[in-house]
């Protein structure tokens, strides 16, 4: 665990996401859920430890099942934004563990198949603040990765934390993405936020020129996609482009299948999602069709 400010900690060595907390005068403050159920105990026994109380509250930075698994397992009130609260209602209450080829952390934890999901208890639209400190917390609304990721900004102290906003030196997942909105999110990180120790939901603390590289990245994926979609190109066609953009990344050769994977899945969706809208949703009659 890193204590990156008095009583602000992370901890990036749990599968999944990067975990947050705020250990403030009137109840700590939870970024993101671990995935497992012994890392949720691990987790919340550091931090009583280290002065958390049982007045707890968690915030999730979106709908992506590694950072939403646990969630019920931390045992509190959760927050998210209305979007994201909407992917609750349209799932089953178990996880099936459906798309388990999408290059997420949580296809290698077996035991994820049937946890219960915890929906979000409050929600909001654009912003919304938390006076449990000094100092005061705001959650606010930045699509891009997803239509409900959230950000939350501490001012006071010049930290942020973006969830999938930004990812370093790995794939960002892109099946459920809106990438002209990611880039606008991105420029308002880049303009507005300078000086800010900047947390990626997947990697912890990340340099500042991961934002513009970010978004490097966003542009090569639409200039190669749009190449694809002025042919009228399958979306089959989309993992021809998976080889270069990995060059762009920096990483352990074991993780290369893995992000290979969670790039062909992240196109193709994206892909047939934005450029062929009527074959996505033939695919959807289909499936409803079968069941």
């Amino acid at each position: 665990m890193q204590e990156i400010e008095k009583n602000i900690f992370l901890e990036t060595l749990y599968p999944g996401v990067t975990l947050g907390a705020l250990v403030l005068r009137h109840g700590t403050i939870l970024i993101d859920a671990p995935l497992r159920p012994e890392d949720t105990r691990s987790w919340r026994a550091v931090l009583i430890n280290h002065g958390s109380s049982s007045n707890r509250i968690l915030v999730n930075l979106d709908a992506h099942p590694d950072r939403t698994l646990g969630a019920r397992a931390m045992e509190c009130s959760i927050i998210a934004h209305q979007k994201t609260a909407q992917v609750f209602r349209s799932r089953p209450s178990v996880f099936k563990g459906q798309s388990g080829d999408s290059g997420a952390d949580w296809e290698s934890y077996n035991d994820a198949i049937g946890t219960r999901w915890a929906a979000p208890d409050i929600t909001f639209t654009q912003k919304l603040s938390l006076h449990w400190g000094p100092p005061d917390v705001i959650l606010e609304h930045h699509p891009g990765p997803t239509p409900g990721a959230t950000w939350v900004i501490i001012s006071d102290l010049k930290i942020i934390f973006v969830g999938d906003t930004v990812v370093y030196n790995q794939p960002p997942f892109l099946a459920n993405a809106d990438i002209p909105a990611w880039q606008e999110s991105l420029d308002l990180l880049r303009t507005n936020y300078s000086g800010y120790t900047v947390i990626s939901g997947r990697g912890g603390v990340v340099p500042f020129d991961a934002v513009r590289l970010q978004l490097q990245f966003l542009k090569n994926t639409v200039k190669g996609l749009e190449k694809f979609a002025r042919s009228n190109s399958p979306a089959e066609i989309t993992e021809k482009v998976v080889p270069k953009l990995l060059t762009e990344l920096s990483y352990s050769p074991h993780l290369e299948e893995h992000y290979v994977q969670r790039l062909k899945h992240g196109l193709y969706q994206y892909y047939t999602r934005r450029y062929r809208p009527t074959e996505l949703e033939n695919q959807s009659r289909q499936v409803d069709s079968e069941q």
